[in-house]
């Protein structure tokens, strides 16, 4: 594992870039720092870690992401969720806490999204009676981030999508004053609405929802 890790570390120092770096960091007001490493060129870098006869042992993931979330630079995190997302066919009941971890340390909207749609989509496709104890559990907390993974994780379900879930979850925080919840709240129904937009169009019709999300809910009907 340490091996592992001191690699990707050797292959990020080697191609950073302060001037990217800091446009960057401003980008995500400050909050982090970067290597100054584009998407594109990241996952170049990456690839050769992922290829499948290189990945770590299954059991090792967790404490590979959680080593790779302390550091410093953003690339790290991005690596870490994007190593998590090999294993989505190796899931266990209690990879939901490495999910939780994610989302709640260094939490933002670039992992928190792709974490949320990506691992805890697949993990409650993978376990749906564990899938309302969870957000039931989430929409409780005051972490604002567990709450957008609650709306997001269903976002590519398409026809798979448990309705009454996603409007119990919306009636939760629609009267939330968080940008960011009220910008999934739209997002999660835009997406929806190529599948089945006559249940959006009609829950939008029934219900009170802020300027922000009815516009980004109907935004492909109008």
């Amino acid at each position: 594992m340490q091996d592992f890790i001191h690699s990707i570390v050797t292959e990020f120092e080697r191609n950073k870039n302060k001037s990217i770096a800091l446009g960057q960091k401003a980008y995500m007001r400050n909050q982090f720092d970067f290597f100054g490493i584009k998407t594109k060129k990241r996952r170049s870098i990456q690839k050769p870690f992922f290829v499948h006869q290189y990945l770590l042992p299954k059991a090792d993931l967790a404490a590979t992401v959680k080593s790779l979330w302390k550091k410093p630079q953003r690339e790290y995190q991005y690596f870490a969720q994007e190593l998590a997302s090999k294993y989505t066919k190796q899931l266990e009941p209690k990879d939901i806490d490495l999910y939780e971890y994610m989302v709640t340390h260094k939490s933002w909207w670039d992992t928190v999204d792709f974490i949320a749609i990506h691992l805890i989509g697949a993990y409650f496709k993978k376990y749906p009676q564990r899938t309302s104890l969870y957000v039931q559990k989430w929409l409780k907390t005051d972490n604002l981030w567990l709450q957008r993974s609650a709306l997001l994780f269903q976002l590519k379900y398409k026809s798979n999508l448990d309705e009454a879930l996603l409007r119990v979850t919306i009636h939760a925080l629609m009267d939330s004053k968080e940008f960011f919840l009220q910008k999934a709240i739209g997002w999660v129904l835009r997406e929806y609405s190529k599948t089945n937009p006559e249940w959006v169009k009609d829950f939008v019709d029934r219900t009170v929802l802020s300027p922000l999300s009815k516009r980004e809910a109907l935004r492909l009907m109008i």
